[in-house]
């Protein structure tokens, strides 16, 4: 038999959840009978998380190591309501051996991470964040950079994100090139994007960018093969997961010289551990897992994630079911 919702605990663990839109934890709190947010300001360890699972009903997740070890200790746990698109930190096979129901938000992001790509690009062919800093020093530097115009931007992933990556890099003049298996031709041929194989994009692309999802066959896809594959002097914008990239090969590619830089939204392990070689480096560009963070994105995950996480409760079917 269900457990009525004004009895239910509710463990939220994303920090900015409900930071945008308050609604989101009002209208949580006025459903529920508890609800407990994560206090520590980051993302749980397992450990963690598992001396917070017992009693829970249902869990607004974020990047938090949601292993066999945390969910052993949550007897109650219906649902899993991830507060963003990847999956990859979640146990899903211990998941469901316990029943409980895993859910995403796909889409939520999509516009803000691939904003943020578009931002990236444009810092690594125009010098803009190391011209800002000599100005405001007191210096006035005459610098060069590399117009988009009429270069080969290539996409590894064309889903959500890579698709409106595409959109908005085609207002620039760039000539657009795509990997990926599930793309629909038609799809792509709208938003003037040629699907090519993986040598061909590494050939003849100046920026490539990574909107690929962390799955066994991707995970270390950017290696040292690749990296030697690709046109000398291009670079690499990685605003998708960490793991897709060999980390040691890419600082050998960027000091090289391979590389002319890389621009990194995501790291194999977060935050980079202090004296993080490629952190050195004067071409790469570093940020903090950010690309999902904007009022508009992170009030739609909120959204997406809490329906989902009731609806289970409720017994109903969610609409972002992953398992």
């Amino acid at each position: 038999m269900l457990k009525p919702l004004h009895d239910c605990h509710i463990l939220v663990t994303p920090t900015s959840y409900g930071q945008h839109d308050a609604a989101l934890m009002t209208e949580l709190e006025a459903l529920v009978g508890r609800v407990t947010y994560n206090e520590t300001g980051k993302p749980l360890s397992s450990a963690q998380l598992a001396a917070r699972l017992p009693g829970v009903d249902g869990y607004i997740a974020g990047l938090d190591a949601i292993d066999a070890n945390a969910l052993a200790a949550a007897g109650a746990l219906r649902v899993i309501a991830r507060y963003g698109v990847g999956v990859n930190n979640v146990d899903l096979a211990a998941a469901q051996a316990r029943g409980i129901v895993v859910t995403n938000t796909p889409g939520a992001n999509a516009g803000a991470v691939a904003e943020l790509t578009v931002t990236l690009l444009l810092l690594l062919a125009r010098p803009v964040l190391g011209a800002a800093a000599a100005t405001r020093a007191g210096g006035w530097p005459r610098t060069s950079g590399l117009s988009l115009e009429g270069r080969t931007v290539g996409l590894i992933g064309l889903g959500a994100i890579g698709r409106a990556t595409a959109r908005r890099l085609g207002g620039f003049g760039c000539r657009l090139l795509a990997v990926d298996p599930l793309a629909d031709p038609a799809t792509a041929a709208a938003l003037g994007v040629t699907l090519v194989d993986l040598a061909t994009l590494a050939a003849e692309s100046d920026f490539v960018s990574l909107h690929a999802p962390l799955l066994p066959e991707t995970r270390g896809l950017i290696d040292a093969d690749f990296l030697a594959r690709l046109k000398p002097g291009a670079s690499l914008v990685n605003s998708a997961r960490g793991e897709l990239v060999d980390e040691a090969a890419l600082y050998k590619a960027l000091t090289s010289g391979q590389l002319r830089g890389a621009a990194l939204d995501a790291f194999a392990v977060e935050p980079p551990p202090a004296g993080h070689p490629l952190l050195a480096l004067p071409n790469v560009i570093a940020t903090p897992h950010m690309g999902a963070h904007t009022d508009g994105a992170t009030t739609m995950m909120g959204r997406m994630a809490l329906s989902d996480c009731l609806a289970v409760l409720r017994g109903e079917e969610p609409v972002y079911r992953v398992v």
